[in-house]
């Protein structure tokens, strides 16, 4: 059993997915034209960590609901972890790509963390060696 992908909900298309390659340094694994379940267009759009089997799928709001829940998918929670070989440079390069810290560097048993937003606004813990 494994984990395959997980969705979060974006505003647009486009910019998501340069914020998770250009910024982040995912990879685009797909991105193809799909259809909503009562048939109008969309896209299938799925971005992951390099080495990394689970992928995100980026999902464009349909609907108020989905577009209420753009940046708040885990109710103001860090609800995604992204783990890093070397925290430092990985840390350096997103502030100056621009990334938002919600937080300081700081250590912890696991590892040293720091809480960043994402394009959408949900909270990540950039997360490194302890």
């Amino acid at each position: 059993m494994r984990l395959e992908q997980i969705t979060i909900v974006v505003e647009e298309y486009d910019p998501a997915i340069t914020f998770f390659t250009g910024v982040l340094g995912f990879e685009l694994v797909e991105d193809s034209p799909s259809l909503t379940n009562d048939g109008r267009s969309k896209r299938w759009v799925v971005v992951r960590p390099p080495g990394a089997e689970t992928g995100i799928l980026l999902a464009r709001a349909d609907g108020e609901r989905q577009r209420a829940a753009v940046g708040d998918q885990t109710a103001g929670r860090v609800g995604f972890f992204l783990r890093v070989d070397d925290f430092d440079a990985t840390y350096r390069r997103l502030v100056d790509a621009g990334v938002r810290f919600v937080t300081e560097p700081h250590d912890q048993p696991y590892g040293r963390v720091v809480v960043f937003l994402d394009i959408a606004g949900n909270r990540w813990d950039l997360l490194g060696p302890a």
